[in-house]
């Protein structure tokens, strides 16, 4: 299924999801991966301590962000598939950054542990047949469909990414 096919669109997570290709599901999965590794690994190891404001997240945060986010959104799907309809995903992202220690991990094994979570994400969804892209749970307040969370999942990496692209970046480019 194609994110054309997502209906309805789910309030708030149409800002990931939009940032997808209008492609199968499992082409989208196949090309985030690509993204992935065609990250410049030795630019994200020279931006590991860097922060384009005070406060705000490092690369390496903002990976094991992707990371922490994408587990929690796969057991919530999982659960949605499974029928358990009073389940309702939510976490507080700024808890679980500072309580990462990102900082102390090597950018490449948090590229590496992307990729795995990734292929988990789509070992999951493969595991599902037609009718379950349909079942709905909640996302935060959102309700949302098994089809869209991978969508939604997809485009949570893409937004993070590009953002380190227009914010991190720079900070190298200035040297």
């Amino acid at each position: 299924m194609k994110r054309s096919d997502i209906n309805p669109m789910p309030q708030y997570f149409d800002r990931y999801i939009n940032l997808v290709e209008d492609i199968e599901l499992d082409q989208a999965f196949l090309k985030s991966v690509q993204q992935i590794n065609s990250l410049d690994i030795h630019l994200f190891s020279q931006l590991k301590d860097k922060r384009y404001l005070p406060d705000k997240w490092t690369v390496n945060d903002i990976i094991q962000h992707i990371i922490d986010i994408e587990r929690i959104l796969c057991a919530g799907v999982l659960r949605f598939v499974r029928n358990e309809s009073s389940y309702i995903i939510s976490f507080n992202e700024d808890e679980l950054a500072k309580n990462a220690m990102a900082g102390n991990k090597d950018i490449t094994d948090l590229i590496d542990d992307l990729v795995i979570v990734r292929n988990s994400t789509i070992s999951l969804y493969k595991s599902f047949d037609a009718s379950d892209y349909s079942k709905i749970g909640i996302n935060w307040k959102h309700p949302i469909n098994v089809l869209a969370m991978g969508f939604n999942i997809i485009g949570h990496q893409i937004h993070h990414i590009n953002f380190i692209k227009e914010k991190y970046y720079p900070l190298i480019l200035r040297e």
